[in-house]
This record gives C-alpha cells, structure tokens and sequence, in this order.
C-alpha cells in the first residue's frame, strides 16, 4: 500500500464525503456535527494541508495537517468506515509523525472530542500525552501532544 499523498482539487467532494462517512457514528453521542464534517475541503486541498491514503483507486483515509510554531497540528484523520479495523489510522498517526519530523517540528499536536472515548484511548496508547481540556467552538475537546524529534 502507498503512502499518503496530497489530495487534488477535483477530490474535494470525495474528501468531503469520506469525512462525513467515518464520523457520521459521533453525531448521536456529541448531539451535533463533529467539527470536521463541517470543514471547507476544497480551501484545505488548496492551502495544501490536505492528504489522501488510497488503494487501487479508493481513498481509504485522509488527513488534514497544519503547521504551527513549533510543531505539526493534525488538525483532522479520518478513515473510510470500510477500512476501518485494517490498521489505516496507526499508518496515517505514523505518516503524520514521520511529516512533522521532516518539516522539522519536533511535536505532533492534536485535539478530539472527548466524547470520542475510543480516539482519546487510541491517542494514548499509540504515545500522545493529554495536555488539557476545555471548549472550543461548542465542542468539548481534548488537546495531546507527542514529541516526534
């Protein structure tokens, strides 16, 4: 399988709907939707923080990485709810490490809400140390970081 790569222009829509896909499950446990299903796909493909793992054709994750001072936000990850269970989110958590390290940050920063209980479980065991909690936006979120340097 290939590394992720940057989404194109024309994938927007199919970006849009991957993401709507893998946290349409969160809808009824936050009351809302999540704040990625809301975001502008085609501004994040053209600001070039949009990233797309795919096989044979199919997009099977994404991502959404943002350049802070001192470390990479990963602002968003997403894996088609087909591919999940296969191992698709450790690969891109991996990819984005491996991304922050080449762009020389030495900090993997990311947030999820923290009704997301399997996230936040995830997050730790793959490293990521909780740094806090508070609201943003209406949404309930809990911030980690990972050293990556």
């Amino acid at each position: 399988m290939s590394e992720p790569r940057r989404a194109r222009p024309q994938e927007a829509q199919a970006l849009r709907e991957l993401v709507r896909a893998a946290y349409a499950v969160y809808v009824p446990r936050i009351g809302r939707e999540p704040a990625p299903m809301l975001d502008d796909y085609a501004a994040r493909i053209a600001a070039g923080q949009a990233w797309v793992l795919e096989e044979g054709g199919t997009a099977l994750g994404a991502l959404i990485l943002e350049d802070e001072p001192g470390a990479l936000l990963l602002h968003n990850i997403a894996v088609a709810p087909a591919a999940q269970g296969q191992g698709i989110g450790r690969r891109l958590i991996a990819f984005t490490e491996a991304e922050a390290r080449r762009r020389g940050h030495p900090l993997l920063r990311l947030y999820t809400n923290e009704k997301m209980v399997e996230n936040v479980a995830m997050y730790l065991r793959l490293g990521f140390v909780e740094t806090g909690r508070g609201s943003e936006a209406g949404h309930r979120r809990v911030h980690f970081e990972k050293r990556v340097a």
